[in-house]
């Protein structure tokens, strides 16, 4: 089994800003000066595409992709001009609560009725939707934790040590074979996938990709740390209840021990991080930057936002009895292979 994250191939475009981008990074053309996404649509596959190349050139790269592309400045004013389309309607179609504390006890309320991914995964989920589930979010799982990671010299005293505290769990704690990254490889492996470093980006859907995009958004923008640390309270906190779903899920199906580690070890963590997190690192941040709670409530009302948007495409695709991806999975993986 190859777990090494070896560089991704450059996927197909979605669209003229998605074409222009990867044109770039082949060296077929200019950045034509003219590229505006404005008209395009905040949320919709090229956008986001192109605002995630832009995005992964600081995390592992694309294959035939030079690193100095990272720091390109047409690149990085095309960057902007996604980001400043993006994060707009972000602002403009949040439901924001009224204050921090609300944000925060909203998360601690289970939903009455029981209809998200993971009830549906847990209670009727077949393998095919474990499947999908996981390929969609292996954009993210693949590299758990990194994005948070860029908050970290962002942060001092008590915010930044209880941060740091909780990222070393998420990175194993010193031990590789218990970096959550890999744990998630062994999940797909499980389940068949393929667990090359960002393969599924082609078949992921522009919901998907918003999801990840807000992680790197957030952390590499020095003054949105507060919606970085907003994130990462709203991933935390909702956590351990879904992840035990899931672990359920995956018992039910039969999808294989390292598949139900993965969550179980989620339901057990994710209960401990929560507390760090409301009282050392927010605590701490608001500590020492008390003007930044509204942007922490922002954080956790928009990650909300767009986790609904990317659960309202994967159920309404799964209720129908069709795929939620943009290309189908290829047949199950043999787990030796």
């Amino acid at each position: 089994m190859d777990h090494h994250p070896r560089e991704p191939r450059l996927p197909e475009h979605r669209g003229p800003l998605s074409a222009a981008v990867i044109a770039y990074l082949r060296g077929t053309g200019p950045l034509p000066t003219t590229l505006d996404p404005d008209d395009a649509d905040p949320y919709g596959d090229d956008l986001h595409l192109a605002l995630y190349l832009c995005y992964e050139l600081h995390y592992r790269g694309f294959a035939g992709v030079g690193p100095r592309f990272e720091w390109d400045p047409d690149l990085l004013r095309v960057r902007g001009a996604l980001e400043r389309r993006f994060l707009a309607a972000l602002r403009t179609d949040t439901p924001v609560h009224e204050s921090l504390d609300d944000a925060l006890g909203a998360l601690l309320v289970e939903p009455v009725d029981g209809t998200g991914v993971s009830h549906f995964l847990r209670d009727e989920g077949e393998l095919w939707h474990l499947r999908e589930y996981a390929a969609q979010r292996s954009l993210y799982h693949l590299k758990e934790a990194d994005p948070h990671a860029w908050v970290l010299p962002r942060l001092w005293g008590r915010a930044k040590a209880a941060m740091a505290a909780v990222e070393f769990d998420e990175f194993g704690g010193g031990r590789a074979e218990r970096v959550h990254a890999r744990l998630f490889a062994d999940l797909m492996a499980d389940l068949g996938l393929d667990t090359t470093y960002g393969h599924y980006l082609e078949a992921a859907s522009a919901e998907m990709l918003a999801v990840v995009n807000l992680m790197s958004l957030f952390g590499l923008h020095r003054e949105l740390r507060g919606a970085l640390v907003g994130h990462f309270a709203e991933v935390e906190i909702t956590s351990s209840p879904g992840s035990r779903r899931l672990a359920e899920a995956m018992r039910r199906t039969g999808a294989g021990p390292a598949a139900e580690f993965f969550y179980d070890e989620h339901v057990e963590a994710d209960a401990v991080h929560e507390q760090v997190v409301r009282h050392d690192v927010i605590g701490g941040l608001l500590a020492e930057e008390p003007e930044l709670s509204a942007d922490v409530a922002f954080g956790i009302d928009a990650t909300e936002y767009l986790e609904d948007r990317l659960a309202r495409r994967l159920l309404a695709d799964w209720r129908a009895g069709r795929s939620s991806l943009r290309s189908p999975l290829a047949p199950e993986m043999s787990h030796t292979s």
